[in-house]
Formats: structure tokens, sequence, C-alpha cells
């Protein structure tokens, strides 16, 4: 996409990475996949259908949330704040914060910061259209490379949104190494907008998770055709079902792909060869739920002062804004 109100910076590619890390992780005791390598065009369209599903709550009450709160957000900002979104994705909720930037600002920044070069230029198209008097960086990275970049590239003060619960894919080592990294690259005046998923009835996440359409299982699916097609691997989607579980003890949903027979699985590309029992899982994906405490107390516990909360009205999603 060629305009003068967009550039798009490539730091890294999740191709460049792909093929290690898929060694890495089907040869372990217990076969799991990163599952930032959903997102190619097919897993971005799947995960659109996904935010549209009557089960996917996630993305109805965050957006509603924004909706009604996003002047008071950023009026709890400094003045020409430049935006900055980590796992902007087709930027849809972003719009109700650059609206509220605009209202009281002459013109806005806005740093996209995406693993999928593609989802980038797609998600930004739009908003170019419609609001002219944003200028958009695509930020083609993982969160800690944008981030860096960032320090020395996006001037003023910052608002840094993490939205779509995309912080409950983390693991308990992962959240620290993540809030410590934040912490050290944000300044005095620059603000973090976290959307987090809250504990709720377990019914109601495992459907959020397992609609009835199968929607979310083409979607988990959707890696191993990936992998055929990137990595030259005969994986038979087929031989493989989508699960998806809550396990309360971790207050997580936990995704997994199960074969369904004892079969080999050949990947040319590693010249790698994979055997999987009946019954033998690929986990996939955590999605970790929090109570607004509990966030509250790993945010003061990284550094963070808490300025704010903004919730539904049932408590199923919160956005937490700190400095």
């Amino acid at each position: 996409m060629e305009n003068d109100r967009y550039t798009c910076i490539a730091l890294r590619n999740a191709q460049d990475t792909l093929a290690d890390d898929v060694r890495q992780a089907l040869t372990a005791p217990r076969k799991w996949l990163p599952c930032k390598y959903f997102y190619d065009q097919a897993g971005n369209t799947l995960f659109d259908q996904i935010c549209e599903l009557p089960e996917y709550y996630l993305t109805r009450a965050e957006t509603a949330i924004l909706k009604q709160h996003a002047d008071h957000i950023i009026d709890r900002c400094p003045p020409e704040l430049t935006l900055v979104e980590l796992g902007s994705g087709s930027s849809t909720k972003s719009r109700y914060l650059i609206e509220s930037c605009l209202a009281r600002q002459q013109d806005l920044t806005y740093y996209a910061v995406d693993i999928s070069p593609a989802g980038l230029e797609n998600g930004t198209r739009q908003l170019l259209d419609n609001y002219p008097r944003l200028r958009v960086v695509g930020v083609a990275a993982e969160f800690a490379d944008g981030l860096g970049y960032l320090t020395t590239h996006a001037s003023g003060p910052r608002l840094v949104a993490f939205l779509g619960s995309t912080i409950g894919n983390f693991t308990e080592e992962d959240i620290a190494r993540f809030f410590t990294m934040l912490r050290r690259h944000l300044r005095p005046m620059d603000r973090l907008l976290l959307g987090v998923d809250l504990i709720k009835d377990p019914a109601v996440i495992e459907a959020a998770y397992d609609d009835a359409q199968g929607i979310t299982a083409k979607f988990n699916l959707n890696i191993l055709a990936r992998l055929n097609r990137e990595l030259s691997a005969n994986f038979n989607l087929a031989a493989f079902r989508h699960r998806a579980v809550w396990n309360h003890e971790r207050g997580r949903i936990e995704m997994n792909l199960v074969s369904v027979r004892n079969q080999r699985v050949r990947i040319a590309n590693l010249n790698l060869d994979i055997d999987f029992l009946q019954g033998e899982t690929i986990h996939t994906e955590n999605c970790y739920k929090y109570s607004q405490s509990g966030m509250d107390s790993l945010l003061t516990r990284h550094g963070f002062q808490i300025l704010g909360h903004f919730s539904d009205p049932q408590d199923q999603f919160c956005l937490f804004l700190a400095s």
C-alpha cells in the first residue's frame, strides 16, 4: 500500500523463526506450537469471523467499553498523544481511541505493531481513508522488538494499548518478562491501556473457544495447514480435532489439537518425522482469565500505578489504565 501517510517498518517476520520454533516445539516431551503462528492470512480471516460469533463475548464487551469510555481514557492521558497498539490486528477497536485523540489534537500518529505484515496493511488501509489527519506507522515485529524501536522513534507522550486480552496468552513467566520490559520502555508521561478478560462462569468461557459453528476449530487447525504450506509438512487436518477446556486450577482455557489415531507426520523442510499416538495433543494456546484485583496486584508489583478501571455492565471484561 503506497500512501504518504503510511509507513511500514519490517523488523522481524514470523517466517524467520518458524522452522526453528516448530522443530523445538514438536520434539518437546509435550508437543506444542506457538500461538503467534495462528495469524497468517487465513488465520487473520478466521479470527475476524470468531470476533463476530455469538459465543465470543470478548470483542463485543471490549468494544462497548471503548465506545463508552474512550474519551475518559484519553482525558487521563497527557496532551498531544502518540498512540501505540501492540498486536494491532484489524485495528477495529483502535478507532475509538483514534477519534478521541483527534477530537482534542490536530493530528495523530498511530504505531501499529503486529507480527503479520499483511494484517498490518489490511488493518490500516481503512483507517487512512476515514481519518485524514491520521498518520500510520506499521511495525512488523514481535512486541519486544516493536517496543525497542518505538523507544527511539515515537516522540511525545505515548498511550500503549494492548487490547483483546492478548495478555491472557502469556504464561506466568511470560507476563513477568512482558511487564518488566514495558516498565523499562515506558516513561512517566506514557500510559498503558490493558484489556483483560475477567474470570466468569466456565461454561461461558468454554463456549467462546469452542463455538457451535466450528470456526474456532478451523482457526486452531489452520496452524497445521500453515505448516503444510510453509514447511512442506503433510499433516492430515482430518486426523486432528480441536479441544478447548477450562483448567480451574490454573485459571485458563487450554486449546489443543488432538490426534484421532496413531500417525506419523513428515515435515520435509525440517527433514523431520513426528509420531503421534491416538489421543496425543499439540498444545496451541493458553488463555488466562483474571480477577480485577489479581491484575491490579500484578501491575502494581511491576511498578505500575493504576489510574482507572473501565468495565462493561456485566463485568465480563476490563480495561486497566496505568502509568
